[in-house]
């Protein structure tokens, strides 16, 4: 941009001498690229001419303080003019920059990081205020629980050293225990490890965290508790804005009274408050009805975030970058390429049991949420955006659109109890389920989804397997013959035990003569990316603090997903279904097999 005063001269001067005020011409040509503004002798020029006196001036004066502040860096430098208000008029300016200039310049170098804010790599921002950011305060309610010292507290600290929390984060355990503040860092201390590539200050860091950890013993009336929770939380917080996160790491029977009481009691007024809930979420339709009528009768929609550990995982945040951000998929995501596609969750012994048989089983604890999270973002319309509330609208729209199940399309399974079994198994207890589902839309109509979920199987396994429908008219099926491999493409996204894109695609193998062979196109994370996977809490932590609800369900899916699976549960308990035995560390149960043939899937063996 140009600016032109044909009767003045812009004047060379310093913050000691005074300040010439170039008088206007009776024409002012402004040129900014081709655009040409000219104004005559009027009263609106003489009025755009002072403006432009003042402009200049305070382009003048922002020009001598940065020289004089070169020591504060060129970052500190923009972000201190950028920060500075444009001026109305040129009078005005004069006043301000004879009056404020002197003290402005004491100011900078008093606090050279006043009105500064850093870049980061990542949205969480926090504005500052007085050179103080607002507080972010995180209770963790049951912090004395497995999963507490396993999961919540590495989590928040590998959040912390990756910069991702803010540096002035008060971290607060919760339970009933007698205990101090050094008794619960020293409990939560010997769970901290840094990854393989955050090694750098890893002991700094820690003896940091540690030092924002506080304990309280709520006692066993949570209205009370919560009640010095909050005098505690102000205590820390003083008088700024304050932020606040609430993980309710407690029993499924002691979650409404905890609730209630922390509505009541522990939520802040001084900024947002933000509660999230373990599954299971409820134990059917009716009871999970009444449960998130309680939550909803204490808290917004927009402050619950109902949690699955499943859905942090890597593979299910790329389902929707591989669909909407690559061409080669998205036109062939409808049921007129895709024949059927399979999601396979089995898991070893290794992996924790409890919860499976503290009267949930596997159908509530994993089909439930991850099984059909994942069916729903597979499944579901491109969202009008990345806002996790249209992405929500689109997920609950797929499971209001799956058709009521059939029992003859479900195969239950349980593993033989052995005596090192820690958990009491009962007859109804399943720990294996299989179905097949049909999603009754435009897109998806006639596609079988078969799932497959166990424990104590063979190996630890994720993956979804999309098979793709044969090519018509193939040129070469008479060198294909019966082989399926060859006769179909398919697309597996791996999440266990190694997380790998692979397309399967048909080939020539070389050499004389036609021989067709079935190759994968591997790309193995651990090979192509050095850094180490963050632990789906780590994610899913980071989710809440930043907002992104899209990962999380809302009421409405929480009510489609209990929809679907609530008959079944009835059926088990009506005719008292017993599950198909299988040995641990085997394939499971055989009916699989058969379920599979009838809705023409050739099943994948472990």
């Amino acid at each position: 941009m140009s600016l032109s005063f044909p009767t003045s001269s812009i004047p060379s001067w310093d913050s000691s001498t005074s300040r010439p005020i170039p008088q206007c011409s009776s024409s002012l040509n402004v040129s900014a690229g081709s655009l040409q503004v000219v104004a005559k002798n009027s009263g609106g020029g003489a009025g755009l001419c002072r403006s432009f006196c003042g402009l200049k001036l305070w382009v003048i004066e922002r020009f001598n303080l940065w020289k004089k502040n070169r020591e504060f860096g060129p970052l500190k430098e923009f972000m201190t003019i950028k920060n500075q208000s444009l001026p109305d008029d040129s009078a005005e300016e004069t006043k301000r920059l004879s009056k404020s200039e002197e003290s402005s310049l004491h100011e900078l170098q008093a606090d050279p990081f006043t009105n500064v804010v850093p870049s980061r790599s990542h949205s969480l921002n926090y504005a500052t205020e007085g050179g103080r950011g607002p507080s972010l305060c995180i209770a963790v309610i049951g912090a004395t629980g497995e999963l507490a010292r396993a999961k919540i507290f590495p989590a928040l600290f590998a959040l912390y050293y990756s910069g991702f929390l803010p540096e002035d984060v008060v971290i607060f355990g919760y339970s009933r225990k007698d205990l101090t503040d050094e008794d619960l860092r020293s409990i939560i201390a010997s769970t901290l490890t840094c990854r393989i590539d955050h090694q750098q200050n890893c002991g700094d860091k820690m003896e940091a965290f540690l030092s924002k950890t506080y304990y309280l013993n709520g006692g066993y009336d949570n209205c009370v508790g919560m009640s010095k929770l909050n005098a505690r939380m102000e205590q820390i917080e003083g008088g700024s804005k304050a932020n606040r996160i609430f993980y309710l790491s407690v029993p499924q029977e002691a979650l409404l009274d905890v609730a209630s009481c922390l509505a009541d009691n522990a939520q802040t007024r001084k900024g947002w408050n933000r509660i999230i809930i373990e599954k299971p979420f409820g134990f059917d339709a009716l009871s999970s009805q009444q449960f998130t009528k309680s939550l909803l009768s204490k808290f917004e929609e927009k402050q619950l975030y109902r949690i699955d550990h499943l859905l942090g995982r890597n593979l299910i945040e790329n389902l929707t970058v591989l669909r909407f951000s690559n061409l080669v998929f998205e036109p062939l995501w409808s049921r007129t390429y895709i024949r059927n596609i399979q999601i396979i969750l089995s898991e070893d012994l290794h992996s924790q049991t409890r919860r499976y048989f503290d009267g949930y089983g596997i159908i509530r604890d994993i089909v439930h949420s991850h099984i059909l999270q994942t069916i729903a973002l597979l499944a579901m319309e491109p969202p009008i955006s990345l806002d996790g509330e249209d992405i929500r609208n689109e997920k609950v729209k797929v499971l209001r659109s799956i058709r009521r199940l059939d029992p003859s399309d479900v195969i239950l399974g349980q593993y033989k109890s052995t005596s090192g079994d820690k958990v009491n198994l009962n007859n109804l207890t399943p720990t294996f389920f299989a179905a097949a589902l049909y999603i009754d839309n435009a897109r998806w109509d006639g596609v079988p989804f078969l799932i497959k979920t166990g424990l104590g199987l063979i190996k630890h396994r994720v993956e979804i397997r999309i098979n793709f429908h044969n090519v018509p008219g193939n040129l070469y099926r008479e060198r294909l013959g019966h082989n399926v491999d060859l006769a179909t493409n398919e697309l597996i996204l791996s999440d266990a035990p190694d997380e790998a894109i692979l397309v399967k695609i048909n080939n020539k193998i070389p050499g004389l003569g036609l021989q067709l062979d079935a190759s994968e196109l591997n790309l193995l994370y651990k090979d192509k990316y050095s850094a180490e996977v963050p632990d789906s809490y780590e994610h899913l932590l980071l989710d809440v603090i930043d907002g992104d609800n899209h990962l999380f369900m809302r009421s409405d899916e929480l009510a489609a997903a209990w929809n679907i699976l609530t008959p079944i549960l009835q059926e088990i308990d009506k005719n008292h279904a017993t599950p198909e035995l299988y040995e641990v560390g085997g394939r499971g149960p055989i009916g699989p097999y058969y379920l599979y043939a009838k809705h023409g899937v050739r099943w994948i063996d472990d």
